[in-house]
């Protein structure tokens, strides 16, 4: 019986049939003891022998067993479906058009194995023609992610993407906040409206846009208790929000606000008008105890909030279309800066994890020098007495 031949025994034959060397290697042993060999072929001994070179090189480094014809578009596509089990549904969605519309028209049919940082960073350069920065680092994160997963399952050697920097890509849309007067002006147009609550929540305490759309009645607090030691306050517990499992954005974000007394007569308000809604919906409401929940008691989507609070900037007189609801959290942190707030303080309050030094990143253009802290300085800035009056509009 013919010795077995040893994993990573190479030879050269030629193929008459097709006028070729042909170059061979065994890299293994299926299951049922045949054999798994890779074939290379060239015109020539010394192309053929090169070749063979470099599957004995390939064996010797582990990636032998690994398909040839690995390409780009194969490591994306399965980390887009194997890769994002753990990530919220909207973030799978933007990485899989993300990927389907850069790095697959671009680098897809490039051999994994032949991509060179090279490639990667003429690619980054002319995304940076026209993306901004923050989507030529999410490309860039989105292409480091497949070709590590691929290299951790033996597919090619190492990863480039990790030798490549982002470059600067186009300036996005800026940030902005508020000013007081538009701040105002925004509120008493939200006045009456399913928008009110909402609205002086975002502004007066910071809230995330996501953590209100969650925000339970049984984590509201309208009393407080002004018989404990030290005094408790009315309050909102900021413990959940819209993303996947309930969480909050980092452990820090799960917070315990005071609430400014515009802020409790705001919520009592939206109580008596939600107490309508439930009403007018009749059998059609779906009680989940949400204090921001649609007309029929449901959980309120981002476009919908977005197209509620650009009628209400639109009626305070400003262009809706140039503003969004996290702006209002911008608000927040400008308006606190522009009263003395400690950044460190302002850190707190929004829920940073990385305290006072990712605050200054994300609002460094709503951050003022600096000295007093969250609920009393709203109670200073917008007063105790809101005009609530007026029609109420079940729209």
């Amino acid at each position: 019986m013919p010795a077995r031949r040893s994993r990573g025994d190479g030879g050269l034959h030629f193929d008459q049939r097709r006028q070729r060397w042909i170059a061979e290697i065994t890299v293994g042993y299926s299951p049922s003891g045949k054999r798994i060999v890779r074939h290379a072929s060239g015109t020539t001994k010394t192309a053929a022998q090169r070749k063979l070179r470099e599957m004995l090189r390939d064996h010797e480094d582990g990636l032998a067993i690994g398909p040839q014809n690995f390409t780009v578009a194969d490591a994306v596509q399965d980390w887009l479906q194997y890769g994002l089990g753990h990530r919220d549904q909207a973030t799978a969605k933007k990485c899989r058009a993300l990927a389907t519309r850069h790095i697959v028209p671009a680098l897809g049919a490039r051999k994994l194995r032949e991509l060179s940082a090279d490639d990667v960073d003429k690619w980054l350069a002319a995304k940076a023609m026209i993306l901004s920065t923050d989507s030529l680092r999410q490309l860039r994160s989105i292409l480091k992610r497949a070709v590590g997963r691929a290299q951790a399952r033996d597919k090619v050697k190492r990863n480039v993407v990790l030798l490549c920097d982002v470059p600067r890509g186009r300036t996005g849309r800026p940030s902005k906040a508020f000013t007081f007067d538009q701040a105002e002006a925004v509120i008493n147009a939200a006045v009456g409206t399913a928008m009110y609550g909402y609205i002086v929540l975002s502004i007066l305490i910071g809230a995330r846009t996501e953590e209100l759309r969650a925000l339970t009645w049984d984590h509201v607090d309208l009393i407080g208790s002004s018989d404990a030691t030290p005094t408790v306050p009315p309050s909102i517990m900021v413990w959940r929000s819209v993303r996947t499992g309930g969480d909050t954005k980092t452990r820090k974000s799960r917070r315990t606000l005071a609430l400014p007394v515009r802020c409790v007569e705001a919520l009592a308000f939206h109580r008596d008008y939600q107490d309508r809604q439930r009403k007018a919906a009749g059998k059609k409401w779906h009680e989940r105890g949400l204090v921001f929940a649609s007309a029929v008691g449901t959980e309120r989507n981002a476009n919908n909030v977005l197209r509620s609070f650009r009628v209400i900037v639109t009626r305070a007189g400003l262009n809706g279309a140039d503003w969004t609801p996290r702006e209002m959290r911008h608000s927040f942190v400008s308006l606190l800066s522009d009263s003395g707030v400690p950044i460190e303080n302002i850190a707190r309050l929004v829920g940073h994890a990385g305290g006072s030094e990712v605050t200054e990143t994300v609002y460094r253009k709503q951050i003022r020098p600096v000295l007093l802290e969250g609920a009393e300085v709203m109670d200073q800035i917008f007063g105790e007495h809101p005009p609530v009056a007026g029609s109420l509009s079940l729209s």
